[in-house]
């Protein structure tokens, strides 16, 4: 058997992480970014520095900002940019990409794989298969071809659509990383999705803190204290509801913390404050970040709408993104993956489920 080769598409925190650590287990990687600037300390090391949980050099095979040169030929293209930027990456990729190729989003946020086979079936003639994780599996970060990895995470849950393509894609996956276990389908890596809960309401809520004093403070243990907390936990619970009515075996954001990082507690602070993951993670320098502006539109807002077309209100998220589009100035309702874009406006929880296990056809291109 061959050894895969992979192509990662991002060269931001993570990007570089899983550029740099495949390359350093021997595998031929390729790096692309949209902006040449940002590759260029990449370019001149070769690679990627890697320390922490991880430690020694990731020597790249291409480093580009050219995405044909970036895909060709590889076996698994490793999308690790933000949920935002899902679906013109999708349209950038859609020309050079090649039958039985594996796409895997990192992660897809809420609705992530559906959106992007819904660009990638323009192409009548291509046969590839998309896939989207849970969550990240690392919690790290990268800077200038170098990255720190704090943690990796034990089970990361990834599914395909349709799903009878997951095993597949897990068994290709396994040969780098043991930790990619597979999901029931994409609503369940759709809605086991926790940076909607850990990311946009303790950026909100510490939003005079991270202005005064640009972030200097650890996000998770100091920025989500116990009254924080209980808000999460609102959060939590409403995504579950929604997760339940499509039949989703989820899990909660306490549950979550045990099995990706060992973390217990009598709560959700507790635990949060028991994960060694998140000692020194400080939080976001300023408020036009990615646990906002990726976070709302492509995870809280899908997970709204898909409520509203099953039946089960959301109050508490709802909130959040209306304070979120006040705070920015944008129209997060608008601007996120909403049950329209998703093709599934109109559907019974029974019909969503029979479209993602791919027993149902009509998928609207947003």
């Amino acid at each position: 058997m061959k050894q895969l080769s992979f192509a990662v598409i991002g060269a931001g925190n993570g990007g570089q992480a899983i550029a740099g650590h495949l390359a350093l287990k021997g595998y031929k990687v390729n790096l692309y970014n949209r902006t040449y600037q940002k590759l260029l300390p990449i370019i001149e090391k070769g690679g990627i520095e890697l320390e922490g949980e991880v430690e020694g050099f990731g020597k790249l095979n291409v480093i580009t900002d050219d995405m044909e040169k970036a895909i060709k030929d590889v076996d698994i293209i490793l999308v690790v940019v933000p949920a935002s930027a899902h679906y013109k990456i999708a349209e950038d990729m859609l020309l050079y990409l090649k039958d039985g190729q594996i796409i895997v989003l990192n992660p897809g946020r809420t609705g992530g794989a559906l959106e992007f086979h819904n660009v990638i079936r323009k192409r009548e003639d291509l046969d590839v298969v998309i896939a989207e994780t849970d969550t990240f599996i690392y919690a790290c970060r990268s800077s200038m071809g170098k990255s720190k990895i704090y943690k990796i995470k034990e089970v990361v849950s990834v599914a395909a659509i349709p799903k009878d393509k997951t095993q597949m894609v897990v068994e290709a996956l396994n040969t780098a990383f043991p930790q990619f276990i597979p999901a029931q389908n994409v609503l369940e890596t759709s809605l086991n999705n926790f940076g909607a809960v850990f990311h946009p309401t303790p950026t909100l809520l510490n939003a005079a803190r991270i202005e005064t004093t640009k972030g200097n403070f650890e996000y998770y243990r100091e920025g989500i204290s116990p009254s924080v907390a209980k808000i999460l936990e609102k959060i939590d619970n409403e995504r579950m509801m929604v997760a339940k009515a499509l039949g989703v075996n989820t899990i909660s954001a306490k549950r979550w913390l045990k099995e990706s990082y060992n973390a217990e507690g009598e709560n959700l602070y507790e635990a949060i404050q028991n994960t060694k993951a998140y000692v020194g993670l400080l939080a976001p320098q300023t408020l036009d970040c990615r646990y906002i502006f990726e976070d709302v539109p492509m995870s809280l807002v899908p997970m709204s709408s898909i409520g509203k077309e099953i039946g089960i209100k959301t109050p508490t998220i709802d909130a959040v993104i209306h304070l979120a589009s006040v705070m920015h100035g944008k129209d997060y309702w608008k601007i996120g993956r909403t049950a329209e874009k998703l093709g599934i406006q109109g559907m019974t929880a029974e019909e969503i489920i029979e479209l993602v296990e791919g027993k149902r056809k009509e998928v609207t291109i947003a």
